[in-house]
């Protein structure tokens, strides 16, 4: 893997998260996500950044207005990866809501996580991604990961068999 150039979480992050409405936001965010399935493997990533710093996932992102879920997780990837995949399918759900010390939502995303299949390339990381491997299923259990990670990888696999 080799990363795209770029910085940690800075000012100008903060400012993004907040002026797009990811943070404190009014309503849920729409977020859409990869187990991108390569032989026996599937990439997992660690982020690089807050709120996730250190935490293994899926790549993946906010789906943009106008845009399909399709092609917002085709976009997402290629941006944090650089890698061309084809979704084939909704492999399952998640909800992150993150409340702040007055118990305020600060962050609220709804999250569809694709199996899609890996078509070229190497990850080649940008600034939100720490590591990219390609691992087994197995290989998950005993890292930091968001909640649900084995469970989403898993129905990938189902998927697409």
């Amino acid at each position: 893997m080799s990363r795209k150039s770029g910085n940690r979480f800075s000012e100008q992050d903060m400012r993004k998260d907040a002026s797009d409405g990811r943070t404190y936001p009014m309503r849920p965010v729409l977020a859409v996500s990869a187990a991108i399935i390569r032989g026996d493997r599937v990439l997992i990533v660690k982020r690089a950044r807050r709120p996730a710093e250190g935490v293994h996932t899926l790549p993946g992102g906010v789906v943009e207005a106008g845009e399909s879920l399709s092609e917002a997780v085709i976009r997402e990837i290629r941006e944090e990866t650089a890698l061309t995949i084809e979704p084939v399918a909704l492999a399952g759900t998640r909800e992150v809501i993150a409340r702040d010390d007055a118990g305020k939502v600060e962050r609220h995303f709804v999250i569809l996580a694709f199996a899609a299949r890996w078509i070229a390339g190497e990850p080649v990381l940008n600034e939100e991604l720490a590591e990219a491997h390609w691992r087994r299923p197995d290989e998950i259990a005993g890292l930091k990961t968001t909640e649900g990670l084995a469970e989403i990888v898993a129905a990938a696999f189902e998927k697409l068999r």
